[in-house]
């Protein structure tokens, strides 16, 4: 079958497959396993690598009271040891091969990757599923771990633009548990228990919740098997008529969780540049604007022909790094202005930020700006998509996140299709809502920022 985008149904094993032809000569198949696991994969013809990862449909969100911290915890204990491999074992497992392995924690997803060269998929798969399947979560391990996690966080809380993000989400998500920093805080990591982290991990690491995704030199029907053998040899659920985990309820449109009026929090630093973040409540990742958003994010401040860059860097020189930034999650998101500057400049660049969005919601973006737009993100997502990383990612998401595979003929025509008014109307609606400022710097906590009322 060959078409611009397929649903992604959530059925039990024995269903049919799904095959997607793709661009390029590449094949995407989906399978249901028992218990309920997902699989995907795109072969991608000639290409003699391969990256495989095993999401897990868990993260910072789903922690409750006294496992703040957990999700972001497991991804680092999952390289410590199962019952057949220590740490080193893993760890020169992938170095053995000249692979590369890592983890990503997010806010509602876990996943554990791995890019190794196609004949050593197997070898990848077998140690992810390991890993993911079999933890060891030993009381040792969690008290070492725990020191790395703080310096982490340490290392983290002395990058001032790290600082300026996580404070800027925390204000416009407020009590939302998106809103909570993936990692946790050094309260929350110090007094989390090994208990706590073990009971997370058994509740949310489940056949159900299990997707494999694997994009490059790939061959579907040898990765089912080894995923199906390493479940079942770790004792997880293959029950044929498991369903897969439920999505988490994403909406095609309507308004995100917000967070009432808009705030202004400074954190007083002594830094050289002052860093500042404006913005408020975005869209849901599966809102149906998400590529006019795209659109508008690229105008505003997605390159070095943004009207941020050129008006803030190019032509006045007031700060190195400008941009206007988005990120959507099934039920809330977000949408920001951030720029680097001196301290006196501060009221300068927020006016600056603040007069760029506000004009594009006024007036309609010109037919050339448009159409560069245009050109800046089809070119970015093709060449995106030379990566098996990349479409690995994509599949891990689409199955996750929009329960759609989108093909790439199809992402570039929903592209092409944004127009002006669509732009401007967009960032009108962003522009009404209440706006959100967080600064770091040398100022005091009290600092009034009249420039954009707040």
């Amino acid at each position: 079958m060959s078409t611009g985008s397929v649903p992604l149904p959530l059925v039990p094993a024995g269903s049919d497959d799904l095959t997607v032809d793709v661009s390029g000569g590449a094949v995407v198949r989906r399978t249901v396993l028992p218990g309920g696991i997902r699989v995907l994969s795109e072969c991608m013809p000639g290409l003699r690598s391969a990256t495989v990862g095993c999401w897990v449909g868990v993260g910072s969100r789903d922690e409750g009271a006294g496992r703040f911290g957990s999700t972001h915890f497991l991804e680092h204990l999952l390289f410590k040891g199962t019952s057949r491999r220590s740490a080193m074992d893993i760890a020169s497992a992938f170095d053995e091969v000249g692979g590369e392995a890592n983890a990503v924690t997010g806010k509602e997803h876990t996943c554990y990757f791995a890019r190794v060269l196609d004949e050593d998929l197997s070898l990848a798969t077998d140690v992810l599923c390991d890993m993911v399947t079999s933890a060891r979560l030993d009381v040792e391990d969690v008290e070492s771990e725990r020191g790395v996690i703080l310096e982490e966080l340490a290392m983290n809380d002395d990058d001032p633009s790290d600082v300026v993000h996580e404070r800027f989400v925390e204000l416009v998500l407020g009590g939302n548990p998106l809103g909570r920093p993936i990692g946790g805080t050094p309260q929350t990591i110090a007094a989390v228990g090994r208990g706590d982290i073990a009971d997370h991990y058994a509740e949310h690491y489940l056949s159900p919740t299990l997707v494999v995704t694997a994009a490059g030199g790939v061959d579907h029907g040898a990765l089912c098997r080894m995923v199906l053998d390493q479940v079942s040899r770790a004792g997880w659920s293959t029950a044929p008529g498991a369903l897969p985990s439920a999505r988490r309820p994403c909406a095609g449109s309507g308004e995100p969780a917000a967070s009432g009026p808009g705030r202004v929090l400074v954190v007083n630093r002594p830094t050289e540049q002052a860093h500042v973040m404006l913005g408020g409540v975005g869209l849901r990742a599966c809102d149906e604007r998400r590529y006019t958003l795209s659109v508008l994010n690229t105008i505003l401040g997605g390159g070095m022909s943004s009207r941020l860059f050129q008006e803030i860097r190019e032509k006045r020189g007031l700060a190195y790094s400008v941009y206007s930034f988005t990120s959507g999650y099934s039920d809330a998101g977000y949408f920001g202005l951030y720029a680097g500057c001196a301290p006196g400049k501060v009221d300068e660049v927020l006016a600056l930020l603040q007069a760029e969005w506000e004009r594009l919601a006024s007036d309609p973006v010109p037919s050339e700006e448009l159409s560069r737009a245009h050109g800046q993100l089809c070119g970015g997502l093709v060449l995106g998509l030379e990566d098996s990383g990349s479409r690995m990612s994509r599949l891990g998401r689409a199955e996750l996140v929009f329960g759609e595979f989108v093909g790439l003929d199809e992402s570039l025509a929903r592209i092409r299709q944004v127009t002006a008014e669509q732009v401007r109307e967009l960032a009108g609606h962003l522009a009404s809502r209440p706006r959100s400022l967080a600064v770091v710097g040398p100022f005091e906590t009290d600092r009034r920022f009249p420039t954009v009322g707040l």
